[in-house]
């Protein structure tokens, strides 16, 4: 299966893989997105960002299905099984059921993508992936004529994640994507970070990566994939639908109610790093505003 998308990143652009499974210790070191507050010891006095050890970097963390506080990852995480794991792809498909991961992963490109990475919290870095094209996998399954949205769908097992057992978000978690941007060469099923496992509190064993979109877009363990001729519901838009919109496109000119989005703190530059300018659709401009000609993409935020 040749691959469709050419990278304009090196491994010299990555962020260090320390700095990466550290950047939720960094935010909760801030006072909301308003980038107040300090890093303590994780910041010199020159600014510089010093990697943290292993225990820090996974005890502070966010993914509610585990809870809310920062060391809740790694105290309940573990206890999440990801083998065996399976997929439900559904709906508008030709080839419905119930799909062993590994059946899936044996008939996928694995390819090493260096994506930038975009939070709606204003920061930013440079993450390389291992992972196959989500269209690949939706050609497998068949889609039907008709179908324009796909629907995912966050595993619920509140005795492994008791994050699940308060309605901090409505569960399951739920996201989508229009059928062109889930066939999108870029759009990822992500199953690796530095060439190793996705750890539990990150996502594993399997998640999407939409490059161009606000990071919350990409959801965490996926269980469901839903064709389907509806635009389906999202998890934020339905919590704060005046804050969070279903397309979440990076987009410098729209800011969140809250806070500007036209720059952002890049995640390993140390706290008193300059900002830099966000790029439009993070940087994939080229490749992608053509999905979206013709449409206001203010309104469609």
């Amino acid at each position: 299966m040749a691959k469709r998308w050419t990278n304009d990143l090196t491994h010299t652009d990555v962020t260090p893989q320390s700095v990466y499974l550290n950047r939720r210790q960094i935010i909760g070191g801030l006072a909301g997105v308003g980038l107040a507050g300090a890093l303590g010891s994780s910041a010199k006095a020159a600014g510089d960002l010093v990697p943290n050890d292993w225990d820090t970097i996974t005890s502070y963390n966010n993914f509610y299905e585990f809870g809310t506080g920062k060391d809740d990852p790694k105290r309940f995480a573990h206890k999440l099984t990801t083998d065996p794991w399976s997929i439900k792809i559904d709906g508008m498909v030709d080839n419905p059921g119930d799909y062993a991961l590994g059946d899936i992963l044996s008939k996928m490109t694995i390819e090493e993508r260096i994506y930038r990475f975009r939070c709606v919290e204003a920061w930013s870095m440079i993450v390389p992936w291992n992972g196959f094209e989500l269209a690949d996998l939706l050609q497998m399954a068949g889609v039907k004529e008709g179908a324009k949205h796909v629907a995912f769908e966050t595993l619920v097992r509140p005795e492994e994640m008791i994050g699940q057992k308060r309605p901090v978000l409505p569960w399951p978690y739920v996201e989508g994507l229009r059928l062109d941007e889930a066939m999108h060469p870029l759009t990822l099923m992500a199953t690796g970070i530095y060439g190793k496992t996705i750890p539990n509190q990150n996502g594993a064993p399997i998640r999407l990566v939409v490059p161009w979109k606000y990071g919350f877009k990409s959801i965490k363990s996926i269980v469901r994939i839903t064709l389907t001729d509806q635009e389906p519901p999202t998890t934020w838009n339905t919590a704060i639908g005046s804050e969070y919109g279903f397309y979440s496109n990076v987009n410098p000119t729209v800011d969140h109610p809250r806070w500007s989005q036209a720059s952002e703190r890049v995640i390993g530059g140390g706290l008193f790093a300059e900002r830099q300018p966000t790029l439009m659709f993070n940087g994939y401009e080229d490749q992608v505003a053509k999905l979206y000609d013709g449409m206001d993409l203010r309104k469609n935020y």
